[in-house]
Formats: C-alpha cells, sequence, structure tokens
C-alpha cells in the first residue's frame, strides 16, 4: 500500500517503520533512539551527526521516516529535508529542535516536511509524529501550529490577495474534494476525517493524494495552509 507521497504506508502494511536520526550531540540521539525503541512497531535504522550523513544514510537506507535536527554542522537540518526530498521523495522527514522560530517552521513546511516538532515534546508526542508521518500523514506539534498561525496573522495585510488567490486555487476541486481539504485545514487525520464524513481511511488517502497532485501541494500541510486562507 502506498501513502499520498508515494512512499510505502508502513504503519498500514504492518511492518516496522524505520528511522534515521541525525543530531549532532550523542546524549540527544541516545534519549531518542530510546524513545522510539520502546514502541515495538519502531526500528531506529542508523544515525548521523550532520546534515550531509542524514542525506548519505537516507539514500543507502531508505529509510521510512528521518528525523532532523535543525542545527547541525557541515549542513543544517533544513537544508538537509531539501536534499531528502529530492533524494529520496519516499521518505519522509521530520524536522526536531530547540529552535522554534517561526521562520524555521514555515521553512521546514514549504520544503516538504512532514512534521515539525520542539524538542520540549512530550515521549508520546515524538513516537505519534513518528507514526504520522510514516502513514502519510503530516505533524505539528502545538507549539509549532501556533508559529504558522501567527505567521499568517502577521501576514493579515496582504491577506485579502492571500485569500483570493487561495480560493482560485482549490476551484479546481471538487465539492467532495473541497470537503476532506476543509478537514486537512482542521488538522485532522486521514482516520479521523474519514469518520467525520463516514468514508474509510484508505478513500480518504485517495482524496488526499488527488488533492495534493490538483493544488501542487507537497504535503499536507501546505494543503491546510491552503484550505485556511481559503477559509474553508
Amino acid at each position: 500500500m502506498t501513502g499520498p507521497s508515494g512512499g510505502v504506508d508502513t504503519a498500514a502494511a504492518g511492518a516496522r517503520i524505520r528511522i534515521v536520526i541525525a543530531d549532532d550531540e550523542p546524549l540527544i540521539r541516545a534519549g531518542i533512539r530510546m524513545i522510539l525503541t520502546s514502541d515495538p512497531a519502531i526500528e531506529v535504522i542508523a544515525e548521523g551527526t550532520n546534515g550531509r550523513e542524514a542525506v548519505e544514510l537516507a539514500r543507502s537506507h531508505a529509510p521510512d521516516v528521518v528525523l532532523l535536527d535543525i542545527q547541525m554542522p557541515v549542513m543544517d537540518g533544513l537544508t538537509a529535508l531539501a536534499e531528502l526530498r529530492r533524494a529520496v521523495p519516499g521518505t519522509r522527514v521530520l524536522i526536531l529542535t530547540t529552535f522554534g522560530a517561526r521562520e524555521n517552521v514555515l521553512r521546514a513546511v514549504q520544503h516538504g516536511g512532514a512534521g515539525f516538532l520542539l524538542k520540549d515534546s512530550a515521549p508520546a508526542e515524538l513516537i505519534r509524529a513518528v507514526r504520522a508521518a510514516a502513514a502519510g500523514d503530516a505533524y505539528l506539534s502545538p507549539g509549532a501550529t501556533r508559529h504558522v498561525v501567527e505567521s499568517m496573522v502577521a501576514g493579515a495585510a496582504g491577506g485579502t490577495d492571500r485569500g483570493e488567490t487561495a480560493r482560485q486555487r482549490i476551484a479546481v476541486l471538487s465539492e467532495r474534494e473541497r470537503e476532506v481539504l476543509a478537514l486537512l485545514g482542521e488538522g485532522l487525520s486521514n482516520a479521523d476525517a474519514g469518520r467525520r464524513i463516514h468514508m474509510s481511511e484508505a478513500t480518504v488517502k485517495t482524496y488526499v493524494s488527488r488533492i495534493l497532485a490538483k493544488l501542487g501541494c507537497e504535503n499536507r500541510v501546505q494543503a491546510a495552509l491552503l484550505a485556511r486562507d481559503a477559509e474553508l
């Protein structure tokens, strides 16, 4: 089974979720590994100390998810994210950092990241984010979501033009696709969206794939922001 990005939907297939961790601090990597491997469905297959190593490891191991720190030597996490999206498009990328600056969150979204978590997130939230990414969903921690919303408010001066542009872009969608897009805008997972509109999770995934293709969005987060701009 494939997810919206074309990669294998590991969680749905019942296989272990294969993870690469990249962080230049050994203690941080050890802590992340300990948290993730407490879930029997998750396997950490390799670790890197910078963004360049993360890209090389992803090329050689083809993991389901790469977990990247932002501030690393040689190549930072956001630069590595852009390279990973080109080199291994089927691999999902989560950004994990102590730096929750609005610019970092927005760059992660714009470059196709599957999620953004702050390092003070609870262990259960980290596992949730990895599972969501592997299943083809997107995950923004509450703190990261706040930054995105603040950015939208800060750009309110150009909100009319942005909203009109968004409404023009979503005009290509069918009524049902607009309904699914509106649920993405609420941040619902495929399963939750399916329950809301009485549709199977697999059918929602099909709609999400179609919506992303029609709108030219790289991921669910970009589509969700578009939905909010269009005031769905």
